[in-house]
């Protein structure tokens, strides 16, 4: 490991090397770079744990298999990759992401069966898309003019970096002093925002949308939560006007769990604090790391020079 670089900083696993998350790099024409042809999956480490790391990987290979894509590491040796990177780090609390990009295409051709898709890994120190403050008393959110991308066009079920809606999203919430957006379909309906998907209570009922989002894995536990807490939740079309008219509003994402919104298109939801579904959900998710629920230990041993 280079003297100049921490490896608390990041690692990545690039043409089979474990190098700096800083010297890292992939090729200018790989179709992944310049036409956004890859996918990838988000795996958080916490008190040295993965968690639902097989959850996330099984998602990967379907994102792969829908883009018609192929790996040469089975989903063993890719958990392999992403521990070695989090071990080599040292980092207890981190963000891993692995991607698989469409690669380099033969020279003078458009044809992307003929590119050899290629495999990149890295970990860095986990990444909160809310500070401390916004978790404890609650995001922004404005209702964004920005049409999500239909899933007609793109598969949001296939997680990907088709993100230009999403940041022209980020910066309307900026410019109406809110720090996140949610978009929506264009026919009344909700969908998510930039790396979260939304809930609402109603009556001490949940419901998520279920069309023009990817379904996020914090997703799925808060839903499996539901069901083992008997709260009612269906993943339905959610208007506009429901979640203005929510009881309380929360969003999930694996860069934070269950995060509070309090205030929507400037206005203060309850008294400006998390619900108490939102609290009793948030409570429980991070209770289950304490305890282990659906981890893996990383086992750190004596962590590379």
């Amino acid at each position: 490991m280079s003297e100049k670089h921490n490896p608390a900083d990041g690692i990545a696993f690039v043409n089979g090397a474990y190098v700096p998350l800083a010297e890292a790099s992939i090729p200018l024409v790989d179709r992944g770079f310049v036409r956004s042809d890859a996918t990838y999956d988000v795996v958080h480490v916490w008190n040295g744990r993965f968690f639902r790391l097989d959850d996330y990987i099984e998602r990967f290979h379907d994102s792969m298999r829908a883009l018609r894509m192929s790996l040469p590491f089975s989903r063993e040796q890719i958990a392999e990759i992403l521990t070695e990177c989090v071990r080599r780090s040292g980092l207890r609390d981190a963000y891993v992401q692995m991607t698989c990009t469409r690669g380099i295409p033969a020279r003078g051709s458009r044809d992307p069966r003929q590119c050899e898709n290629r495999f990149y890994a890295f970990a860095q120190p986990f990444v909160w898309i809310a500070n401390e403050e916004q978790r404890r008393d609650g995001l922004k959110m404005v209702i964004s003019s920005v049409q999500r991308i239909a899933p007609e066009a793109v598969d949001t079920r296939v997680k990907n970096f088709h993100w230009l809606d999403l940041t022209m999203g980020i910066f309307e919430a900026y410019d109406n002093d809110a720090t996140v957006p949610v978009l929506v379909d264009g026919k009344g309906h909700i969908t998510e925002g930039p790396g979260f998907n939304i809930f609402v209570v109603q009556r001490g009922e949940l419901a998520t949308p279920d069309r023009g989002v990817f379904e996020g894995m914090t997703r799925r536990t808060v839903l499996e939560f539901a069901g083992e807490l008997g709260i009612a939740c269906a993943p339905r079309p959610v208007t506009i006007e429901e979640l203005r008219e929510a009881d309380e509003v929360f969003l999930t994402s694996t860069a934070g769990g269950v995060l509070p919104v309090t205030v929507i298109d400037g206005r203060i939801y309850g008294n400006g604090k998390p619900g108490p579904v939102t609290q009793r959900l948030s409570e429980l998710y991070w209770a289950r790391h304490n305890e282990g629920w659906k981890s893996k230990v990383i086992d750190y041993g004596a962590q590379a020079a």
